[in-house]
């Protein structure tokens, strides 16, 4: 009786969850149901598994709504009735075709018209439903000629009348309105709930023929559907015989490139895993991801192949990843094994200018019929939940902000405030919009619309209308397609480094920079700003604690530092072991036999994974559990607590002792969703290592490209003196030297007209566009009339020194501008034959203090240039003891002044603690520790030198300072507002620091990590 039903998935519309959906339909004794989510066929999937659970049989469809007006229910009669309704939408969603009023020539849909919008004549697939409360309109005789065309219209919205009450929040949300100025059109009816089927039969007694039609209609429809046949894309060629030849051809082709001296070994491996790829049919899956790569090669652009793709040594060969896997001992079946159902998964990272054009060529390549991008569901957040709630009822911005801000426990305890708390709580975890999956892009054997409807969000490209849990269910597995700014500064350099030296670097060529002498140097003792991945204060204090000098180190650096090892104590007891190898034992044999690499840590998710098998003795199929929830997809977590128990008697029948057994389960549960495949990390120290190089040989370029493509972990200004560090002579914007971006000429670098924050990125652009066409700038004058600029933007670029080729004082070419700007018409910026001569003003000379400069660049760069913060300050005091000195300093107490780069907040038991990232007054980097009873006396008081005093802790070749004080010291006041007191100190506001916060705890201490460093017997080993 049940064909027009809704979910949350009817977006800010119905309060039900799919679960909570059916459990209701199956109480009220329905042997059917239909989902019909609004305009979306996000849930169908998981409504048919659903269904199944509680033998009722599904039926899929959609509501049709233009502005919230309903104009008819579709109910796919089977999957071809669904890619019709799936058309229709994805013809309005990306097309911009509008919804017709009356429904198109479906040929496997059945729809059925509310009264309010019958067309003049009904198809015989078309229907009119009918409501509870309609039936007694049937008795007028317009409707008498309907009545065999009628059927049973009961929706289904919400679940009580407290539920109700939220949807009309919801449609408040929707309506960006009041809840007190909703109309009845707005909102649902108030009856929109489950009846026992036999009450609905009760009410439709006197018209059995409706009851017929509804039950014909339920007859008729149903959803089959194999969630296990893969629906991606099977062929590169026509065929699987073509492509199995042409990928052996492709990996035998890379075999002389990679292996110039072959050995059995590499044959062997090559033929054991194309043996698997084909038996598997997977060919046509490196296939296209080997075009993908093909095509980013001929455009020049530089890619990462990440993942546990990175493991194969065919995609090594195909040059899809740069990882060896034999070199990392990386195994085949971490990837692909024949016990696996679904396809593996490649991860490609792209710069982040040249990713869209990526984009562009695959729906072009493989037709837009066929891709699209995973979608996602957003869901109501705390902020967002206090927010639209609260906007709902009336409250106003000042109290939004409050709710938003601050925890439940601090809110005002009125009536209001208690009705938005109580309604809020129910909207967590409701779907709120859908987006886009930031890489996830699905290729498809048939159209994509034989599964979804798509919908174009803003970025344009379409989006499938399930997420990335629901596709790998259906059958789907996603390309990764990403983007970071890391390889963006590699390529931008390669490019720098060859415009400005004539020297080209094969960055692809690892032998390189892996064994370079320099490189190494420089990992040791954390000189890595700039590098990708390696360069914030965290992993800087990892390199230089474990003396990183090799690829190795450096790859199980890149995986320790993840979240799941740090927090379970493991990242510490690999820096111990690391730096004192003689000084433990193997607390079991397994573990030294299988984990002898990483002295018997868990690094890696391989490393759980061999764990699970050889010590716990669990089943392969529950080690792919393991696996899978290290992953990080709730689904999998879930997962993993049911092969808990199973690893706990597996444990015990081998004789391992219950303490051992906890310990080393949590150490894997401590893995889940946040530690890397060791190919993962090996892909990463790659690209680090590629970066390094280049910042170790190019200083100059390399920085300037770092800057370029926005830095990484730190603001412009770190960037920007790291440079100055690496001998690059820094000069602000020049309106005859500057590009939009930063650019280098030799060792001179010139800040981009993209820094000044003033400066409209029009005008940035046009500045050296119009230089570039018809020469420098040769006055004041001539770049007025050569560019569309106001008095207010000249000034900007007047203070920044942009025009400091003229030789002429600031205050002088304030004045000029002015005297220019006033009889200046625009009119005149017409090219001329001949150039009238410049104008020249007697203007009196005025003078400038020597510091004044300084704050100009504070004020719209947000940092100086001319001089460093050292010499702003008022005190002539430098101190003695400098960044270089501290690791002579253990437990030493000492006094430094410095500048503040960035700290980050971690929670403790006691308060926040922060960390904090300083440069001493020559230009190097050292880190403080902030415990929570000292902040509340010595706080941070934002940007610009402290005077710190502390005792330093050397932790394995690492100091930090432990702060007991410390006092922000006074700038000298802007000498440009001498006569104005309040002004002479607002500019210092804008002298930044880097935040950043954590919610996670603080790494366990030595003694807080009880992992044994001595053998444990079992009892067995003593008899």
């Amino acid at each position: 009786m049940f064909l027009n039903s809704h979910t949350f998935h009817s977006l800010r519309y119905g309060t039900l969850s799919v679960e909570e959906l059916v459990k209701q339909a199956a109480d009220s004794g329905a042997k059917n149901l239909v989902l019909t989510d609004i305009n979306t066929v996000t849930a169908i999937y998981d409504f048919k598994k659903e269904c199944e659970k509680f033998g009722i049989k599904p039926i899929v469809g959609v509501e049709i709504r233009k502005e919230n007006k309903l104009l008819y229910i579709t109910i796919a009669k089977n999957a071809t009735g669904i890619a019709e309704i799936n058309r229709l939408l994805t013809n309005h969603n990306c097309d911009g075709a509008e919804l017709p009023q009356v429904s198109p020539d479906f040929q496997n849909v059945f729809v059925i018209y509310p009264l309010q919008n019958i067309p003049e004549n009904l198809k015989e697939n078309e229907f009119i439903g009918v409501r509870n409360e309609e039936l007694n309109l049937l008795i007028r005789p317009e409707w008498q000629k309907f009545l065999k065309k009628m059927v049973v219209l009961h929706p289904i919205t919400f679940k009580t009348k407290k539920e109700f009450n939220l949807h009309r929040i919801l449609r408040a949300i929707d309506e960006n309105t009041l809840i007190s100025k909703l109309s009845e059109k707005d909102c649902c009816s108030p009856n929109e709930v489950f009846q026992s089927v036999e009450m609905i039969a009760e009410q439709f007694r006197n018209h059995p023929k409706i009851i017929e039609n509804t039950n014909a209609i339920l007859e008729q429809c149903s959803f089959n559907f194999d969630f296990k046949t893969p629906k991606n894309k099977i062929y590169f060629t026509q065929n699987k015989k073509n492509d199995d030849a042409l990928l052996r051809k492709f990996a035998y082709d890379g075999l002389q490139k990679r292996y110039p001296k072959k050995n059995q070994i590499v044959i062997d491996r090559i033929e054991k895993e194309l043996k698997v790829i084909t038996e598997m049919d997977f060919a046509g899956y490196f296939l296209i991801t080997l075009d993908i790569v093909k095509y980013s090669n001929s455009r020049g652009f530089l890619h990462v192949g990440r993942g546990s793709g990175a493991n194969s040594i065919v995609s090594y060969l195909l040059g899809i990843t740069e990882i060896c896997p034999i070199e990392l001992n990386l195994y085949f079946e971490r990837f692909l094994n024949k016990n696996r159902n679904n396809p593996p998964d490649f991860d490609i990272d792209w710069s982040w200018r040249e990713r869209d054009e990526i984009l562009t060529y695959i729906f072009k390549r493989y037709g837009k019929e066929y891709v699209a991008f995973c979608g996602t569901n957003v869901e109501f957040k705390y902020r967002s939940i206090f927010r639209e709630v609260g906007k709902a009822f009336g409250l106003p911005k000042e109290e939004l902000d409050v709710l938003a801000k601050n925890p439940m426990a601090t809110h005002d305890d009125n009536k209001v405030v208690k009705l938005v708390q109580k309604y809020g709580m129910l909207l967590e975890k409701f779907p709120n919009q859908r987006s886009m999956h930031s890489c996830g892009i699905l290729i498809s054997q048939e159209p994509i619309t034989n599964y979804t409807a798509l919908e174009m969000p803003p970025k344009g490209f379409p989006i499938v209308q399930f997420d990335m849990n629901v596709a790998e269910d259906i059958g789907f597995e996603k390309f990764d397609i990403l983007s970071q700014r890391g390889l963006g500064t590699i390529k931008d350099t390669l490019e720098l480094v060859k415009k400005n030296q004539g020297i080209s670097i094969d960055i692809q060529n690892t032998t390189l920079f892996k064994n370079d002498k320099d490189c190494n140097d420089y990992l040791s003792i954390g000189k890595t700003i700039g590098c990708f991945y390696i360069e914030s204060p965290a992993m800087r204090g990892l390199l230089r604690r474990l003396k990183c000098e090799d690829y190795k180190t450096l790859v199980a650096a890149s995986s320790i530092i993840r979240p799941g090892v740090a927090k379970s104590g493991m990242m510490k007891e690999y820096i111990f072991r690391h730096n004192n190898p003689t000084k433990f034992e193997y607390f079991h044999d397994v573990f030294k036999e299988q984990l002898g690499e990483t002295y018997g840590i868990m690094v890696y998710q391989e490393d759980v994974i061999k764990i699970a098998l050889h010590f716990g003795g669990v089943s392969a199929d529950d080690g792919d559990v393991l696996r899978r929830a290290m992953s990080g997809k709730s689904r999998s977590i879930q997962k993993l607590q049911e092969v808990r128990d199973n690893f706990f008697k597996s444990c015990a029948s081998k004789g391992h002792p219950e303490q051992l057994s906890k310990e080393v389960y949590r150490q894997i549960e401590s893995f889940a969703g946040y530690s890397f495949c060791k190919a993962h990390s090996a892909s990463y120290a790659v690209e680090s290592y590629q970066s390094l190089y280049l910042k170790v040989n190019f200083p100059i370029e390399f920085m300037v490209s770092a800057i370029n493509n926005g830095g990484g972990f730190y603001r412009t200004e770190v960037y920007v003196h790291e440079c100055r560090m690496g001998g690059g002579k820094i000069h602000n914007p020049c309106v005859n030297q500057s590009l939009f971006e930063t650019t280098v000429y030799g060792e001179d670098v010139f800040l981009g007209f993209m820094h000044i924050e003033k400066l409209e990125s029009r005008i940035a652009n046009f500045i050296p566009e119009e230089r570039e066409k018809n020469g420098d700038y040769i006055s004041l004058e001539n770049f007025i009339k050569r560019v569309p600029v106001g008095i207010e933007t000249l000034q900007t670029l007047i203070f920044v020194g942009a025009f400091r080729f003229t030789g002429k004082p600031k205050n002088e070419l304030l004045i000029e501008a002015r005297l220019l700007m006033i009889h200046f018409k625009p009119e005149y910026r017409l090219p001329t034959f001949f150039e009238t001569p410049v104008q020249e003003y007697e203007l009196p000379t005025l003078k400038r203090n020597r510091f004044e400069d300084a704050f100009d660049e504070i004020e719209i760069l947000g940092f100086s240039v001319s001089c460093s913060p050292f010499d702003l300050l008022q005190t002539k005091y430098r101190s003695i003891i400098m960044a270089r000195h501290l690791p002579k300093y253990h437990k030493r107490q000492v006094r430094m002044l410095a500048y503040l780069i960035s700290r980050k907040h971690v929670p403790t038991k006691k308060g926040t603690m922060f960390f904090g990232t300083w440069i001493d007054a020559e230009g190097n980097f050292f880190d403080t520790a902030h415990f929570p009873d000292n902040l509340q006396q010595y706080p941070f008081q934002g940007g610009g030198c402290y005077l710190l005093l502390g005792m330093v802790e050397v932790d394995f070749h690492f100091p930090t300072i432990t702060i007991f004080k410390m006092a922000k010291m006074p700038f000298i006041p802007d000498p440009r507002y001498a006569e104005d007191q309040e002004k002479s100190y607002e500019i210092h506001k804008k002298i930044n620091e880097d935040v950043s916060m954590t919610t996670r705890n603080p790494y366990p201490q030595e003694h807080e990590i009880g992992l044994p460093r001595n053998k444990m017997v079992v009892e067995k080993d003593k008899v």
